[in-house]
């Protein structure tokens, strides 16, 4: 299995979230094929020293709907940010990654450190 680690600091979350789609679903590499999943895990460093541009840190709002009636919850980022930075970071490359079957599995190869 190939490692990869990558240093987050002072670098903006969308960017960096971009970066290790590419690298989990191995389209930097020469041998890519989409129905293929890479063995690759990326490893990423100092993941609390992401920064944010704009006002994004305290006004961005994240939303979870349970189905249910009034099951809607907001939070700020500011909040999610203070409590769990790495779970940020996973959902945001989680959401970069393709809707399919495959996506829980590639998923399992971002570790942080």
């Amino acid at each position: 299995m190939q490692k990869v680690e990558i240093d987050a600091t002072n670098q903006t979350l969308g960017r960096l979230a971009s970066k290790i789609a590419v690298l989990l679903r191995g389209k930097n590499l020469s041998s890519y094929r989409p129905e293929v999943q890479p063995q690759i895990e990326v490893k990423v460093n100092n993941a609390d020293k992401v920064r944010f541009t704009g006002s994004k840190f305290n006004t961005k709002t994240y939303y979870h709907y349970s189905g249910y009636h009034s099951g809607i919850r907001a939070r700020k980022l500011s909040e999610l940010w203070a409590t769990r930075p790495t779970k940020v970071i996973r959902d945001c490359v989680y959401r970069m990654l393709p809707k399919n079957k495959t996506r829980d599995k590639i998923i399992k190869n971002l570790k942080f450190k």
